[in-house]
């Protein structure tokens, strides 16, 4: 089957002619007998509906479904659905992508080789194709297809394709033997006798599971106890830390140069559910925080965190997320010093980092010099693209989808910079063309990058080669590298280099030549928030 963003396999669409049973019990049954899609559909949606609607959404949120709504954009943009499906008749592709943004699941009706030819597909996910058998659920619905048509269209494209009409869980099978990614059902569920038993066949021959309906978190304090009960959280408490978590405050020792560092993660800014488990959020925010501790070449602490929760997470969910963090705390050798809960519409993490600095140099950005080569500690680019995987639903690539889960704080290189005396560094998050810039204007130079001479990890080129992209293009516009990036003169560097040999030279540092920095491809720059594109 075709890599897609969301699984695609039990596509559930609710019926608003079914009598007795509500979208919403409807959903009820298809999530819990294992749908992986719920789609609302209502031809009458008032204002009226919108309350079930949201219902919907947090019940497919709260068991990681993907929620989609059929035709209505604004009705998918205000229900902040994952994504919306088009008719043939319906709004364009395109603005559904404009509307919704670049991350949102596009779907789109195509019945036959000529409606295929006729549609715009390069803004869509997947294509919904059918009907293949007979349906009585769509009165305005087109001549069946078939099993044939359905692998007709399939044939012809590379989206991932949806078998719709008149699939029960007899024919299941026969639409994923002629390629599909999916079948969808209506009324083979919301008009059977039992529609529960009927979800449960559905699902087995998707081949996909029950589940038992997740409840929201709802008790503070309780989620707190829970959190300082994991042993990899708690932990011991390091030397330099008296009291942590657990009382209104943390208790250092003595920390004679202290460090402190904040960073912010907002839910569909940096990160989104759909990509990422709890555990590998955590894990992440928490090294993001502290790569800020490894720019300024401090020994990590302590770490607080502050939630904001949305109805839409369970109590494990919580606690699964501080199973990431922990997993960055015990690696790292720091403590949780504290934090707070607070309810929310979407999930966001604010952490403060606590390191102790190290002995007579603290790195700024203001200290590179003309004659010194600007360096990194490692290769760039991998987060980048492996995002861009994400966003594909191409899974061709885990070594690329490992760099954007999983960064790790450059501690050790840190500390190598620090020996050697390197007094310009910071970290790469927003991408190396942004953060050269920042050293160049806070050290009132010039910046002259090199990229014919840098690296290229090899399943990174193999990703270029395959969706037609430069290289230097993502290396120099990639963010969310962590690697460090520092200038020094060219004799310190080569002693660095002895203990960090995949350190390279990106560029020469200048006197001020009216740009702070040259050689970057047309086009390019790194990423900057409150700004769009």
């Amino acid at each position: 089957m075709t890599d897609s963003k969301i699984d695609l396999r039990f596509y559930f669409i609710t019926d608003d002619g079914a009598s007795g049973l509500s979208a919403l019990k409807q959903a009820e049954i298809a999530v819990s007998a294992g749908a992986t899609v719920v789609q609302y559909r209502n031809k009458c949606f008032s204002p009226a509906y919108l309350p079930e609607v949201l219902e919907i959404r947090k019940l497919c949120a709260l068991n990681r479904v993907a929620f989609i709504v059929n035709d209505d954009i604004v009705l998918a943009k205000a229900a902040s659905a994952d994504g919306v499906h088009l008719g043939q008749k319906d709004s364009d592709p395109a603005m559904a992508r404009q509307i919704l943004g670049g991350q949102a699941v596009i779907g789109i009706s195509v019945s036959t080789r000529d409606e295929l030819e006729r549609t715009d597909t390069a803004p869509c996910d997947y294509i919904g194709t059918g009907p293949v058998f007979d349906t009585g659920t769509k009165k305005d619905a087109k001549p069946v297809i078939g099993t044939k048509g359905l692998a007709d269209v399939i044939c012809r494209v590379s989206l991932p394709v949806v078998a719709i009409g008149g699939i029960t869980a007899r024919e299941v099978q026969a639409c994923f033997k002629s390629g599909a990614a999916g079948a969808a059902v209506i009324s083979a569920i919301t008009r059977a006798a039992d529609p529960a038993g009927a979800a449960r066949s559905f699902s087995t021959a998707c081949g996909t599971s029950g589940r038992q309906p997740a409840a929201c978190w709802e008790n503070e304090f309780s989620l707190i106890r829970r959190i300082l009960s994991q042993s990899r959280v708690s932990g011991e408490l390091s030397s330099r830390v008296e009291i942590g978590a657990g009382d209104d405050a943390a208790l250092f020792k003595t920390i004679k140069r202290p460090v402190i560092t904040t960073d912010a993660q907002r839910e569909d800014v940096h990160f989104r559910r759909r990509w990422q488990s709890m555990d590998e959020i955590g894990y992440k925010a928490a090294e993001i925080a502290f790569s800020d501790l490894a720019a300024s070449y401090a020994s990590p602490v302590a770490l607080f965190v502050n939630l904001a929760l949305p109805d839409t997470l369970t109590e494990n969910d919580v606690a699964k997320l501080y199973t990431g963090i922990g997993e960055s705390l015990s690696a790292q050798g720091a403590v949780l010093g504290g934090g707070n809960i607070s309810s929310s519409a979407e999930l966001g993490l604010d952490l403060f980092a606590v390191g102790e600095g190290y002995p007579g140099l603290f790195p700024v950005r203001s200290a590179a010099r003309p004659g010194y080569g600007l360096y990194v500690t490692g290769r760039l680019g991998l987060a980048r693209a492996g995002l861009d995987c994400l966003v594909k639903g191409d899974k061709q690539f885990p070594e690329l989808i490992r760099a954007f889960k999983f960064p790790r704080a450059r501690f050790d290189a840190a500390f190598v910079l620090a020996e050697h005396g390197v007094k310009c560094a910071m970290d790469i998050s927003d991408g190396l063309a942004g953060d050269a810039a920042h050293i160049a204007e806070a050290s009132g130079l010039t910046i002259k990058l090199d990229p014919a001479s840098w690296p290229v990890a090899s399943f990174l080129a193999v990703y270029c080669e395959k969706y037609g992209k430069s290289a230097v293009h993502v290396m120099v516009a990639g963010g969310e590298d962590y690697e460090l990036l520092f200038a020094c003169s060219p004799e310190v560097f080569e002693a660095v280099e002895k203990k960090l040999p995949e350190a390279f030279q990106v560029g020469l540092c200048i006197s001020y030549d009216g740009e702070p920095v040259r050689g970057i491809p047309e086009g390019t720059r790194g990423y900057r928030h409150g700004e769009s594109g």
